[in-house]
C-alpha cells in the first residue's frame, strides 16, 4: 500500500478553564495519539504577551467490561509548563543520561592510585 501522506486529526474535548465543554480536532502523531500538552496562545487586549493556556491530556474513560480505553481529552492545567513533572519537553532517547561520564566516580582514567 502506498502512504497517502493524510493528516490525521481526532475531535478532542477539553474540560475545565476557558475552553470548557469545546471539541476542537486535534492533529495526531505518527503513533496515533494526540499531543501530552496541548497550548493555545491567547492574545492580550493590551498588546502584552499574550497568555498561554495550557491542557493535558488524559484518558477519555475506560469500557465497563474489557477496560479498553476510550480516546483521549484535554484537562486544563491552571499552574502551566512548570507543573506536574514537566522537565524539559522534547524527545527522550535511551542513550541520553542526565549526568555526565565525568561526574561519575568511576568514569575517569586518572583513577589509578598505586
Amino acid at each position: 500500500m502506498a502512504d497517502t501522506g493524510a493528516v490525521k486529526s481526532e475531535d478532542t474535548p477539553f474540560e475545565g478553564g476557558p475552553m470548557d465543554g469545546r471539541v476542537l480536532p486535534v492533529l495526531l502523531g505518527p503513533t496515533g495519539q494526540p499531543p501530552k500538552t496541548y497550548t493555545i496562545p491567547v492574545p492580550d487586549a493590551a498588546g502584552g504577551p499574550p497568555t498561554v493556556l495550557v491542557y493535558r491530556r488524559a484518558p477519555r474513560g475506560h469500557t465497563k467490561r474489557l477496560g479498553i480505553q476510550l480516546g483521549w481529552k484535554y484537562e486544563y492545567s491552571p499552574e502551566g509548563e512548570a507543573g506536574e513533572g514537566r522537565s524539559g519537553g522534547g524527545l527522550k532517547w535511551p542513550w541520553s543520561k542526565v549526568g555526565k561520564a565525568d561526574d561519575r566516580p568511576d568514569a575517569g582514567p586518572d583513577d589509578t592510585h598505586g
